[in-house]
Parts: structure tokens; C-alpha cells; sequence
């Protein structure tokens, strides 16, 4: 038998979605039913929804969610009925080069069934899952890989956000950056990743922590998460953020916005023989450009960051130990809970750099 749930429903680029039922099949082997509690809206969303990124239509969008196992398919033993997990939107084939080489968040399948419709409108009509997982809606079908158990003592509400904001953020200081006590870090973008890098930097034992954003309003969040200075972007922030290093520049920028322009800002703003990490999600028509001599001279290290270079089957138990410990605060990324309808106005608040992350809650 079938299930129909209500979803936000996009039909093509740049067009509002639309709360519609879909049918969702039983899951067949290997599949797993989700009932969402709740999901976080990401600016990947935003730029599946706009076409920066591919999409097929129409699609239901959501990769970074939360809820309760319903029903399993044959051959699934990983997870039970009524069991908490988390969304993994990159579940890694652990066959792939890139897997077996200890790389899976680069891995080739990763993406596969984000191809492949999985459910359909009332009217017969194929409908994808947004980066496979389909979370703007009541409940979603995915593979039991792309599922990790809800770790002990974690919220099974906030924890929405550990399967990509929190992940990416922890990972990109911890996986990518390899950041080490005492070594400066500035994070430019303070929206839900960039909040999480913030914290993960502070955790990490970086100091002095330099958050930059456009908007002042971010600053008392931004220093109640850790961060030692805060600073506007603007055409004075290479000069200040060396201020505050020694005249140096920092050891680590990490760019969290996905623009060429901040790609740019952060790398004058880190030191030579720095380290800068391209976080945010960017446009394949917005390039970025160094001249040879600079390149050269600064000595560097310039690096893209995929999913915080994380493996979250690996990674988010870890997380979780400082999420019970208080050392990690994933709700204070959320600045707005919202119902699956006000999903446009998030997207407007992310197009407008306001806030932090916006959490669709179900059920409430």
C-alpha cells in the first residue's frame, strides 16, 4: 500500500512551492519510510530551487532532516520501526575510488538517486527527491544508508541540523582545515553553517575567532557562540582582520557564503602561507580569479570543502559527544521555526543574508 503526505511541491526553477499531497510507495528492499519532525531549510535548497544547482522536476526539496523510522523495506536491518535518525543527503557506496581511498564524502553514487523519481503527484506524475532525501514534506522514502541512528541524548527536533549545517560546519574545521589551538581563524557568512563553523573553531581552540557577516545584527549571536571579534564586510576587513592577527592575517579564512567575491575577501584576509576553505556552495558562472605572482608569493593553501569532508556514520557520534556536553549548541544555529508553508519567506530571509537557520517543524 502507498502513503500520501502532504509536501512543499516545486515545479520548476524560480517558482514558489506548493503544498501538495504525494504518494510516497512502500518501501521496497533496502528502503526505509521517514516520518519528518523536522527539516532545515539550507541555502542548497535556495539554489536547487533558483537553478544555480541541477534539479529535476518537479521535486521535493529538504536534505537535512530529522524524524522516526515508519517502515522498512526487505533487507533492511540497520534501522526499526520507531527508531530516531538523522537524513545523510551523500550516503557513500563504500565501493567507489574516492570511498575506498578514505574520501567518502566525494563519492561517485553519492548523488545517484537524487536522479531518480521517488514518489509521485495524485495525477500519476513523477516527482524527485531534493539531493535524494525529499524532507519538505510529512514523511519521505529513502535508502536505509542514507539513515544515521539519532545518537543518545541529542533533541530529536534540533538535531535536524546536524546532518548538514552542524556536519559541515564541524567538519570543515575539523576535517578540512585540520584547524590546531591557538591558531587564528575568521569565518566569513554567519548562517547556519557558518554559525557552525564558528563554533567548531572555538571548540577547536582557535583565538582569536573572527566573525564577519554583513548584517551587525549578527553580532550578539555570533559572540555567544564563541567568536572573540566580530566584523562588518566591508571594504575595510582585510586591514582589521590583520589588526587583530599580528598584522599578519589570519591562519585560517573560511569562506561560508558561496560567492566569488567573499572567495576573494577571504583570502586577503588570511595570512601567507594561510589556509583559506571554500565552504559555501557557489555558481559555476561566478568565477574567482589570482593572479600567477600572488598565487606564488602568498604561498597559500586554497581548498574547497564537499560536506566538511565528513563521513557522518563517522562524524556525528562525535558530535554529538560535545552536543551533551553543552560544548555545542546546534539550536542556537536555528533562528526561526517555521510551518512547511512559510518556506518562501525563508528562502527570501537567506536571499537577504538575515538570520541563521530556518527549521520546518512538523507535528508541533
Amino acid at each position: 500500500m502507498s502513503t500520501t503526505v502532504k509536501a512543499a511541491v516545486f515545479s520548476s526553477p524560480g517558482t514558489p512551492p506548493e503544498i501538495r499531497d504525494v504518494v510516497l510507495p512502500d518501501p521496497g528492499p533496502g528502503r526505509v519510510r521517514v516520518r519528518i519532525a523536522a527539516a532545515g531549510v539550507c541555502h542548497s535548497d535556495l539554489s536547487l530551487s533558483d537553478g544555480t544547482l541541477p534539479q529535476k522536476w518537479p521535486a521535493v526539496l529538504g536534505h537535512e532532516g530529522t524524524g522516526s523510522v515508519e517502515a522498512v523495506g526487505e533487507g533492511v536491518t540497520s534501522v526499526s520501526p520507531g527508531q530516531h535518525v538523522i537524513l545523510n543527503w551523500a550516503p557513500a557506496c563504500r565501493a567507489c575510488w574516492y570511498c575506498r581511498n578514505g574520501e567518502p564524502h566525494l563519492c561517485e553514487h553519492a548523488l545517484d538517486r537524487a536522479s531518480v523519481p521517488y514518489a509521485r503527484l495524485a495525477d500519476g506524475t513523477p516527482v524527485h527527491p531534493g539531493l535524494g532525501c525529499g524532507a519538505f514534506a510529512e514523511a519521505t522514502v529513502v535508502g536505509a544508508d542514507a539513515l544515521v541512528p539519532l545518537p543518545d541524548g541529542v533533541d530529536p527536533v534540533t538535531a535536524a541540523v546536524l546532518g548538514c549545517a552542524v556536519l559541515t560546519g564541524w567538519g570543515a574545521v575539523n576535517n578540512s582545515a585540520r584547524v590546531r589551538p591557538g591558531q587564528s581563524a575568521v569565518v566569513l557568512g554567519l548562517g547556519g553553517v557558518g554559525l557552525s563553523v564558528l563554533q567548531a573553531a572555538r571548540l577547536a581552540g582557535a583565538d582569536p575567532v573572527v566573525a564577519v557577516d554583513v548584517s551587525p545584527a549578527k553580532e550578539e549571536l555570533a559572540r555567544s557562540l564563541g567568536a572573540t571579534e566580530f566584523l562588518l564586510a566591508d571594504e575595510h576587513l582585510t586591514g582589521a582582520v590583520r589588526a587583530l592577527t599580528g598584522g599578519r592575517g589570519a591562519d585560517h579564512a573560511f569562506e561560508v557564503v558561496g560567492s566569488a567575491r567573499v572567495v576573494r575577501s577571504a583570502w586577503n584576509a588570511a595570512r601567507r602561507g594561510g589556509t583559506v576553505t571554500v565552504v559555501g556552495v557557489g555558481a559555476a558562472d561566478d568565477p574567482v580569479s589570482f593572479s600567477a605572482l600572488e598565487l606564488f608569493h602568498q604561498a597559500r593553501t586554497l581548498r574547497g570543502c564537499v560536506y566538511g569532508s565528513a563521513d557522518p556514520a563517522r562524524d556525528i557520534p562525535l558530535i554529538a559527544e560535545s552536543v551533551r556536553s553543552g560544548a555545542l549548541r546546534p539550536a542556537a544555529v536555528v533562528t526561526d521555526e517555521i510551518a512547511l508553508a512559510d518556506l518562501p519567506a525563508a528562502f527570501e530571509r537567506m536571499r537577504r543574508g538575515e538570520g541563521g537557520r530556518s527549521l520546518v517543524r512538523f507535528g508541533a
